[in-house]
């Protein structure tokens, strides 16, 4: 027995049940009456049946609900679209220069020359470490220098005498060697206290610790009046932001579906999604790709640049990466409201040409902004459903209202070709 005709025979016996309660209150209220009235409360019985069976038929005909009414639904047409391979994966921003700025001379860190947090040009100075050790050895060098200077012209004195005499015989040809090479020994010792006393100014130098890039500082890690030593105290931290670099990865199996091992010349483009999911207005590019697969994590290193003029990315962020690369191929680009899930795979809702709905498998790739992008499962020309999804079943008759091809689909084909 359906469902329908157990609750038509319930309602029957309820009314059948209400008949019975009024004929019996009618006959008690009506006993003392004559043998001439029974026809008619014989009459008025009737009647009250008749009525209530046809307001029992109306409630019935009134609550039957219309099961064969046609559910409206949108419905794109399915068109091919020939676009190469495009995956999206998980990225990790970086400077483009990351600089440890560190002393090359020890000492006392006598100031802070900069505003922590700011951006700096290259050449601006940043720390002064106390220079007044190296004043002191920079006087005492070029001290050494004017002395190694007067010895250099008494040595030249004694070799130009010893020549003299010698051509006149009065000394010996050793006396003479040996004043040469005092000359020699004496010019030798002039150009080494010469480098003293480079080295002494370019160590006085070195106490004003400079930028070497333009960039952005952090923060400074040694207070004023600390002792620094040279080449192993980190000062703060330089970081240039334009361009920036993005690091990211592929794992073996997503390079397989770009054809292969990912370069400079197979990428075709190479896009940023920012953590609100805005794109990026710059387009990257790929500038190192690991030439082997990481044995550790099963993934193909790459890295990318982008311009970074207004500094509105920061070194450290979370973004998504959008590469391209392959050759083309067909595909199909429909809502991601379209595709649904199941345990047997993902699946569209199709409409044939009885407007009856059909569930469609389909092979889903990567998402273009809003779209999914269908490998395979979609022929052109099918009518795939986008809304009132939940209401849906197969063999389902509907009304399909035809929607054009979303401006989205066409604009991420096209910004992809």
């Amino acid at each position: 027995m359906t469902n329908k005709k157990f609750f038509t025979i319930l309602r029957q016996l309820e009314c059948l049940r209400v008949l019975k309660v009024l004929v019996s209150i009618f006959i008690r209220n009506n006993e003392p009456c004559h043998l001439i009235k029974m026809e008619s409360t014989h009459f008025i019985c009737y009647g009250l049946v008749g009525l209530i069976l046809i307001a029992c038929g109306n409630n019935e005909s009134a609550q039957k609900p219309r099961l064969d009414q046609a559910i409206a639904v949108t419905v794109i047409t399915a068109e091919s679209v020939s676009m190469p391979v495009s995956l999206e994966t998980i990225a990790q921003t970086e400077g483009a220069k990351e600089i440890e700025i560190r002393p090359r001379v020890g000492g006392i860190l006598h100031k802070r020359l900069y505003t922590e947090g700011m951006a700096v040009e290259a050449g601006q100075s940043l720390f002064l470490i106390d220079p007044e050790p190296f004043q002191n050895a920079l006087a005492e060098a070029k001290a050494g220098l004017l002395e190694q200077n007067v010895r250099v012209v008494r040595a030249k004195s004694d070799e130009i005498r010893q020549r003299q005499l010698l051509a006149e015989n009065f000394v010996s040809q050793r006396a003479y060697d040996l004043a040469k090479a005092d000359l020699a020994i004496a010019e030798s010792a002039l150009q080494a206290a010469k480098v003293r006393v480079q080295q002494a100014e370019l160590n006085l130098s070195y106490t004003t610790v400079k930028a070497p890039v333009n960039g952005v500082t952090g923060r400074s890690l040694f207070s004023e009046g600390a002792l620094v030593s040279a080449n192993n105290s980190l000062l703060t931290t330089l970081t240039q932001l334009s361009p920036i670099w993005v690091r990211f990865s592929f794992s073996d199996n997503e390079v397989a579906q770009f054809g292969g091992h990912l370069n400079e010349k197979n990428v075709r483009s190479v896009r940023m999604i920012l953590p609100d999911g805005s794109e990026y207005q710059q387009e990257g590019k790929l500038n190192f790709a690991a030439s082997k697969i990481d044995p550790l994590l099963g993934t193909q290193q790459l890295r990318a640049t982008f311009e970074n003029s207004d500094q509105h990315i920061l070194p450290g962020q979370f973004v998504r990466v959008r590469v391209t690369a392959g050759e083309f191929r067909d595909v199909y680009v429909v809502p991601q409201v379209a595709v649904l899930t199941s345990d047997l795979g993902r699946f569209v809702y199709v409409i044939n040409e009885k407007n009856v709905v059909m569930q469609r498998p389909v092979i889903a790739g990567d998402w273009i902004g809003k779209d999914w992008i269908i490998l395979d499962g979609l022929k052109a020309g099918d009518r795939v459903v986008i809304d009132n999804m939940i209401k849906l079943m197969p063999g389902k008759v509907v009304d399909p209202q035809l929607q054009d091809t979303s401006p989205s689909s066409q604009s991420n084909a096209a910004s992809i070709n």
